[in-house]
């Protein structure tokens, strides 16, 4: 099934498309009726402003960083409604070479965008977050160096207070489900001001049955 809005007409200066800003997720609910329940979230949520593409293996979302993590948390707090386990696995990109329409520069990059401010949810959820900034030449006066960036992400995580601990291959977060995607767009955003290429990935778990 394909359901889609339009992005709304672009604003002055570099936009989300100029960029290469976007996300794929999807979500899986452990309930005998989680189709209906998956399909009402993404009808539910507000789209207004942004490309959502959903297909049989994932949703894409395109539009601006504060918009994009809006529909995420709004759809995965749907699914949620009602203490359901759920469990959503989030992809975000920032200036794919095969997405971006535009030729930045790090001055274009360093005020291309705002860290998203997500309002909370009231759902407790925890996440393994992963970051990859993908740079190969770096910018005038600093080195690519991508355990440098990682490394001030997590510091960022820690400043939120939703940093748990390291894990292997991942960062463990909790917190509001709110308060996690934030953490993650964060140190996406952040990085994606000095390196034209960056990823996050995170998988998010909602009322598991592990849980402390």
């Amino acid at each position: 099934m394909t359901a889609s809005t339009s992005p709304s007409a672009p604003s002055a200066g570099l936009d989300h498309r100029d960029l290469g800003i976007g996300a794929r997720f999807t979500v899986a609910v452990m309930a005998d009726d989680y189709a209906g329940i998956i399909l009402g979230a993404l009808a539910e949520a507000d789209g207004a402003g942004l490309e959502v593409v959903t297909d049989p293996v994932s949703t894409l979302v395109r539009g601006p960083e504060q918009r994009v993590l809006e529909y995420l948390r709004d759809v995965i707090a749907g699914a949620a409604r009602g203490g359901r386990h759920v469990s959503a696995s989030v992809l975000l990109s920032r200036g794919c070479p095969g997405e971006v329409t535009c030729a930045t520069t790090p001055e274009l990059l360093d005020r291309a965008a705002e860290v998203p401010v997500l309002a909370p949810t009231g759902v407790h959820a925890a996440a393994h977050w992963s970051l990859y900034p993908l740079d190969d030449t770096g910018r005038p006066g600093r080195a690519p160096d991508h355990l440098r960036d990682i490394y001030a992400a997590i510091d960022h995580a820690k400043e939120l207070g939703t940093y748990v601990r390291g894990e292997h291959y991942a960062t463990l977060l909790a917190g509001d489900l709110a308060e996690v995607l934030a953490t993650v767009a964060a140190g996406w955003v952040l990085v994606g001001r000095g390196v034209q290429h960056v990823t996050s990935h995170a998988i998010v778990s909602i009322a598991s049955p592990t849980e402390a």
